[in-house]
């Protein structure tokens, strides 16, 4: 299940930035910075777990048309666009939502307690992917710095953008908390009684997410791994997320 989590415009660092102009950025260059990431990580995500769940043997996102690449078949008008928005508008430290969960029917995997830990890892697994992707295209984008900066800049910006989403996303869906993937991998690897008990969360996931994320709670419990893996990445690519973060926000 594809969530969203990110640091909100307006988050405020000081840090001066050597890798880009001076000139900040507007809101329509941060749209345009963020959206190809945003929407690519969401749908990937999706597509991986219904790629993997018709793999094992259920075809229900396949006929039900969800094996696409058309963001517009993964958006919730409410998860995708409403509480984002709502987020913003409030002052939110953080971007939280989700995108439509790809259908699957787990009665109908050869293997449904083994197979939900694969369809579930899938999306999380997707967005690794990606991230290291988005890492080779930071990296060529600073590599055209200073003479092309006029297409450097943008790939730079996109690809940190790309890093960042696709980590919070990897992260946040690991958290072992019903419907989020972690929580079904958690059902899958325990033994029945306790498999059991964390499926009956399944109802109350998404109200204790909420609880989480407002109280703090939850930024304190996977803000250090996010960091610690997109600062990582980025790295690697010869960036420094903290002075980056002031021009993606």
């Amino acid at each position: 299940m594809a969530h969203v989590g990110f640091p909100a415009p307006g988050l405020p660092l000081n840090t001066p930035n050597p890798y880009t102009s001076a000139m900040e950025l507007t809101l329509i260059q941060k749209i345009v910075i963020w959206a190809p990431p945003v929407l690519l990580a969401i749908t990937l995500h999706e597509v991986a777990h219904g790629w993997v769940a018709r793999l094992f043997g259920d075809d229900t996102a396949y006929v039900m048309g969800r094996l696409t690449l058309n963001p517009l078949r993964h958006v919730d008008p409410i998860g995708t666009v409403a509480l984002p928005a709502f987020l913003v508008l409030l002052g939110s430290p953080f971007i939280f939502g989700w995108a439509k969960p790809v259908p699957v029917a787990f009665g109908n995997l050869r293997n449904p307690k083994q197979d939900m830990v694969y369809v579930a890892l899938a999306g999380p697994m997707a967005n690794l992917g990606m991230a290291l992707v988005w890492t080779v295209v930071t990296a060529v984008g600073l590599a055209m710095l200073p003479d092309m900066a006029y297409l450097g800049e943008p790939l730079m910006l996109m690809g940190a953008a790309g890093i960042l989403i696709n980590t919070v996303l990897m992260i946040l869906n690991l958290v072992p908390i019903p419907p989020l993937d972690g929580g079904r991998v958690a059902a899958g690897l325990l033994p029945h009684p306790a498999s059991n008990w964390v499926s009956y969360l399944e109802p109350f996931g998404l109200p204790i997410l909420l609880v989480l994320l407002f109280t703090g709670t939850l930024g304190l419990v996977i803000g250090g791994p996010i960091f610690y893996v997109s600062d990582s990445l980025m790295g690697l690519a010869g960036m420094d997320l903290r002075t980056l973060l002031q021009f993606l926000s």
